[in-house]
């Protein structure tokens, strides 16, 4: 019977009131993998904007991004936005 009850106490230390008990470890655990998404996001992400940073290494290829991006124009014309 002490050994039901030693063992009681001890699951009831370790799970609830221990500084890292079950509940701060599961938390911490969920803001990790948080974590691993965001950086996998803006790992995609820094590798897109290297590949557009390698395509529009020649003017025309700026000026063609800048004005599908940016909707820059020459002086003498108009642009139109699609909705």
């Amino acid at each position: 019977m002490k050994y039901w009850v030693a063992t009681a106490v001890f699951l009831l230390v370790i799970l609830f009131i221990d500084s890292n008990n079950l509940m701060v470890t599961m938390r911490l655990q969920r803001e990790v993998g948080t974590y691993e998404d965001s950086i996998g996001r803006l790992e995609e992400a820094i590798r897109r904007e290297s590949e557009n940073k390698q395509s529009i290494s020649d003017i025309d290829s700026k000026e063609h991004f800048g004005r599908e991006n940016y909707f820059m124009k020459r002086d003498n014309e108009v642009i139109y936005k699609r909705r």
